[in-house]
């Protein structure tokens, strides 16, 4: 995947991240969610959550894991529009905030449940 543009990629990631999660059992409620807050690449749903996954996609050979990518600030910004969400649809089971590594040449994943948590400022729960 040399000289692919960084969107390109990212699609790519989250086609990977998407076929995955179907695979493992859970449904896809939604992709590529807005609110004013930010994005997030996938909601899915199994029986006991509704999860809100970053999907991180890059080559073995990058200068760090793709989780380390998911900043603190990134995480801030997918709390806040989990919420928008949560309060959009009503939904009354637990959140839990995954993140979803792709590697693109090895085409290796790797799924990290619950890999932050919000503050308790945020939680409704």
């Amino acid at each position: 995947m040399n000289n692919v543009k960084s969107s390109e990629i990212g699609k790519y990631g989250e086609t990977v991240a998407r076929d995955f999660l179907i695979s493992k059992g859970y449904t896809i409620e939604k992709s590529n969610y807005h609110s004013r807050y930010g994005e997030i690449d996938i909601i899915a749903k199994n029986n006991d959550f509704i999860i809100f996954v970053e999907v991180k996609a890059r080559s073995e050979n990058s200068i760090d894991r793709p989780i380390s990518f998911v900043t603190k600030s990134k995480q801030n910004k997918i709390i806040k529009t989990a919420l928008d969400y949560i309060g959009k649809n009503h939904i009354t089971i637990q959140p839990r905030f995954d993140i979803i590594e792709v590697f693109l040449s090895s085409k290796k994943i790797r799924h990290i449940k619950n890999a932050f948590l919000w503050e308790e400022e945020y939680a409704p729960f």
